[in-house]
């Protein structure tokens, strides 16, 4: 669900009826930044700051980033340090501290189970990220967008404190890693932390098998994931094709095969077009422990997502205008990315056109080893001749969208640039709509979190996870 649409409060509210809550662990280091530059108005994160085990890091990020008043009108959030190889011990130091208060609040007051989920393909930030989630707690570990391989390891050895290295994919070089030294980091020693259990999202069968086959990659469940689901999509199998109005077109190949995924003896959820309660009793049919559900949550009321977007998301829905896309170039992943077809966002073309090109953010970057040896980063939603001037195609280049601003943008923490530009959002959700319709039709306004399970399981509360 992008950036802290799948918040703690969210986490929280599902994590107390039975179920798992799982928060967005994208991008946090910036979320707690700019929360505390908002002045931290229910003083939540301060208060998960004072829940940290060295108080002395939770200070310097309060010194640095916490404003009581918050800002003023018109005035830019301050940067955060983007994701590296080499990495400055504020960055860790920031991205441990916004998974650590995001789970912790989350887990805050209850003793439901509560989860993370990464992309694979923010290497960069995985360690740090994954270690502050572990100091506060957290149950599971859920990663997709890529092949988890490293992850169960990782996991390992941070629940002992071991300084870790984890391979990350460099283009035109080999064998580079992102370090993290808990015990040089920290300064203090600590008692061992409880592994999270950790799933794989994967979206074919035949990746599933290969993870299982070894036992240091292989997971302790999967999530399997089909294209219908919001977010980024796993690309067609094959070549690509188009339809009629520009989107993607899936086809069996995509579909995994349960039976198979069943047979790897591994628990499993199905996600994707799963949320309705014919959906997770056909998911229990098939052998899966159940379903994870995304668009149902984003538009409740504990979601992250801006009060103004969701009202306007519901709108459309009950008057059976959504349009929900299958868009093949937003994301600079290269991925295919749902996108909700909205006004004043970036789904609308002049929306696009207005905006200054550039990537100041720079999650979704990537790096690049030049001739003489030397590490840059790029991004194909960069300037255009930046881009070119790091060894890219323009091609490549084409239809991209920024949704490091823009998904910040969605949670009411986008940027106001200096010369008063203030970064639009771009929504997304599933394309199956159908669950969302009918709760429209059950609640005149919102819903709540706890009302989306209790309409999933059929009656309150009755079947855990």
């Amino acid at each position: 669900m992008g950036v802290a649409v799948s918040s703690w409060r969210l986490a929280s509210a599902v994590a107390r009826t039975g179920q798992l809550g799982l928060v967005s662990g994208t991008a946090l280091d910036l979320v707690l930044a700019r929360r505390l530059q908002d002045g931290d108005q229910d003083g939540a994160a301060r208060r998960a700051l004072g829940a940290f085990p060295v108080p002395r890091i939770a200070q310097r990020v309060l010194a640095r980033y916490f404003r009581a008043d918050g800002r003023r009108a018109g005035q830019p959030y301050a940067p955060v340090p983007r994701l590296a190889l080499r990495q400055t011990r504020l960055a860790q130091e920031l991205m441990v501290l916004g998974s650590f208060v995001e789970v912790w609040l989350a887990k805050e007051g209850h003793d439901g189970l509560v989860g993370i989920n990464f992309l694979e393909k923010v290497q960069m930030a995985t360690p740090t990220a994954t270690y502050g989630s572990m100091l506060a707690g957290v149950d599971y570990v859920v990663m997709g967008a890529g092949i988890p391989r490293d992850i169960p390891q990782l996991l390992d050895h941070l629940s002992g404190h071991e300084a870790v290295k984890l391979p990350v994919t460099v283009t035109g070089g080999s064998g580079h890693t992102v370090d993290l030294d808990p015990e040089a980091l920290l300064g203090i020693p600590l008692e061992p932390l409880v592994r999270p259990t950790f799933l794989a999202i994967v979206s074919a069968h035949a990746l599933a098998a290969h993870l299982v086959r070894d036992e240091k990659v292989r997971p302790d469940g999967f999530v399997v994931e089909g294209p219908p689901a919001g977010g980024h999509n796993a690309p067609p199998r094959g070549r690509l094709t188009l339809d009629d109005t520009g989107q993607p077109v899936f086809g069996p190949r995509d579909q995994a095969d349960v039976s198979k995924v069943a047979e790897l003896g591994l628990p499993f959820w199905l996600a994707g077009a799963h949320g309705t309660p014919e959906a997770l009793a056909a998911a229990e049919e098939s052998g899966a422990a159940g379903v994870q559900v995304g668009t149902l949550f984003a538009l409740s009321e504990e979601s992250g997502l801006d009060p103004a977007l969701r009202d306007d998301v519901l709108a459309r829905l009950r008057a059976g205008t959504l349009d929900v896309r299958t868009d093949p170039l937003a994301s600079p992943t290269g991925f295919p990315f749902k996108v909700v077809q909205l006004p004043a966002t970036l789904s609308d073309a002049s929306v696009v056109a207005e905006r200054p090109r550039l990537c100041d953010l720079g999650y979704l970057r990537t790096p690049l080893e030049r001739t003489d040896g030397t590490i840059t980063y790029r991004c194909p939603a960069e300037p255009v001749h930046m881009y070119e001037r790091k060894g890219g195609d323009a091609a490549d280049t084409v239809g991209r969208s920024c949704l490091c601003n823009s998904l910040a943008a969605n949670v009411g923490l986008g940027q106001t640039r200096g010369d008063g530009y203030v970064e639009p959002p771009l929504v997304t959700l599933g394309v199956d709509v159908d669950g969302a319709t009918r709760l429209a039709a059950r609640h005149p306004g919102t819903w709540t979190a706890v009302e989306v399970v209790d309409w999933l399981l059929g009656s309150p509360q009755t079947r855990p996870l």
